[in-house]
């Protein structure tokens, strides 16, 4: 019988098995395998079914040209000595100045401020799913009460109902991506979200947000330094130091212009973003037939397992 694998036919060693009394072993058990099979695999159509969808939205950015780097660089390049002496600064690459509005970008000021300018924080800690048929979004009712505004979810010390920012903060850089291609220097700013409209709205209001931040940043600087240049001069009398701080007033002037007449001031956009049609994730048939490969594992494992616990009682 097949039952029996203790066969005289089957020469082998105590506690050891072979290939065919192991698959003897794993027919005899076929029902046990497929039942455990089909309720767990089931049990990943219903997870499937029931995982709302995520939506990515991206636009692709290239460097704005920092038309006064020119100057810069020549001033550099002819008064560099005397403007050390000054105690300025010249010359800013377009990499620099590109990698730092991409560390700005993940910063925690930088978030919080964005999370609280668009008043964003429900639709990033408390959204439940999104509705395609009127393009709205549906919030936990225990997490969040839309009609009256309020925050009700249960938490401990020392969180409170309405989250934090530094709690926003992990949740908004899991959904957000800032990359820089090293090869092009081309950037590319994403987000995830239920709602594909949200997603949009994010990535075209985080690109004006960085770009206002990093104008506000050089102007504040170049009219800093335009004041210390000015009273710089008026501390010398020789001719070639005033000539280059007379410069550096010109350059810093520029800085200023360009900031106020250009909207992309660092980040120029290449291809915008738009409202996603097709959802990222979940990839629900990889998660149903993954989920039956392992089904189908722990199904023979638990064949294999309770054989060898009923051939030990055998032979005890």
């Amino acid at each position: 019988m097949k039952e029996n694998l203790k066969s005289d036919n089957h020469n082998r060693v105590d506690g050891e098995i072979d290939l065919y009394d192991l698959f003897l072993v794993i027919m005899n058990g076929k029902w046990l395998i497929i039942a455990v099979t089909f309720i767990l695999s089931s049990l990943s159509v219903v997870y499937a079914i029931y995982q709302p969808n995520i939506y990515r939205s991206e636009a692709l950015l290239a460097p704005a040209e920092q038309q006064q780097a020119d100057g810069l660089g020549a001033l550099a390049g002819q008064f560099g000595g005397l403007a050390s002496l000054a105690g300025v600064k010249l010359g800013s690459s377009e990499s620099n100045k590109t990698d730092l509005a991409l560390a700005i970008i993940k910063s925690r000021k930088f978030i919080s401020e964005f999370i609280e300018k668009h008043n964003i924080m429900p639709d990033l800690m408390a959204i439940e799913s999104w509705d395609p048929t009127n393009n709205t979004v549906k919030y936990d009712e225990n997490i969040y009460d839309q009609s009256e505004g309020k925050w009700l979810r249960k938490v401990d010390f020392p969180f409170k109902p309405k989250p934090s920012t530094q709690e926003a903060y992990k949740e908004f850089i899991k959904i957000v991506s800032a990359t820089k291609d090293p090869d092009s220097g081309m950037i590319i700013i994403s987000v995830d979200h239920f709602s594909p409209f949200v997603a949009q709205q994010w990535v075209n209001w985080l690109i004006e947000d960085i770009n206002l931040t990093m104008k506000k940043r050089d102007v504040i600087e170049a009219t800093k330094s335009t004041e210390f240049l000015t009273a710089q001069i008026e501390k010398t009398n020789v001719a070639d130091i005033r000539v280059v701080l007379y410069k550096l007033i010109e350059e810093q002037a520029k800085t200023i212009m360009f900031a106020n007449v250009r909207e992309e001031y660092v980040f120029k956009t290449i291809d915008p973003a738009l409202v996603p049609e097709e959802k990222l994730k979940p990839k629900r048939a990889l998660i149903v037939i993954v989920s039956t490969f392992f089904a189908g594992v722990i199904g023979v494992f638990l064949v294999l397992i309770r054989f060898y616990i009923s051939n030990n009682c055998r032979r005890s």
